[in-house]
């Protein structure tokens, strides 16, 4: 039986085999501990009956008036814990918090190239809002799609109207 739990600091030393994914994008301690600190109710860890850091999630929420949201920082399931339904829950675990916090919608980023991520989040309700041109950096830069899904906030869907062109990061406002 899986548990999910609030992450704490100790969990910082403990989740190496979650983040040894290529895909996993990894940060650094302060990274971490800054979004423990400012957002503690998005970060949530699934652990399983042994103790085992199975996967993890880890979220804010930002903007304001009409663009106040729910964002998906990280989330990432061990190799070992995949295609067990974990990812699911735990992005319906950061969805139920930013309904609670009265957001309209949430988003998240994704590499164009990951296409496994974006058939479960597509499978989620999740949409290509727009594509972020070289958001991803290092031996060669790669597009974003930034991916939303509208809560009960957003009656008419504003929030999901796709962008026709794509954008470069320093074009948007990312609040």
């Amino acid at each position: 039986m899986t548990t999910l739990r609030p992450f704490t600091c100790d969990d910082l030393f403990k989740f190496n085999n979650v983040n040894f994914d290529p895909l996993t994008e990894t940060y650094g301690l302060s990274f971490y501990t800054q979004y423990l600190a400012k957002w503690p109710e998005y970060f949530q860890l699934a652990e399983s009956p042994s103790g085992q850091i199975m996967g993890y999630i880890m979220g804010k929420v930002e903007g304001h008036l009409d663009n106040w949201h729910g964002h998906v920082t990280a989330l990432t399931v061990s190799p070992d814990y995949r295609r067990l339904g974990l990812a699911a829950l735990l992005m319906s675990f950061l969805e139920d918090i930013s309904e609670k916090k009265r957001a309209y919608f949430v988003d998240l980023f994704v590499r164009k190239s990951n296409q496994v991520a974006i058939n479960m989040y597509t499978n989620l309700g999740y949409i290509i809002y727009r594509t972020i041109l070289d958001y991803y950096s290092g031996d060669q830069d790669e597009d974003a799609y930034d991916m939303r899904k509208a809560l009960s906030r957003d009656v008419n869907k504003k929030s999901v109207i796709p962008y026709t062109q794509p954008v470069r990061l320093e074009h948007i406002d990312m609040n």
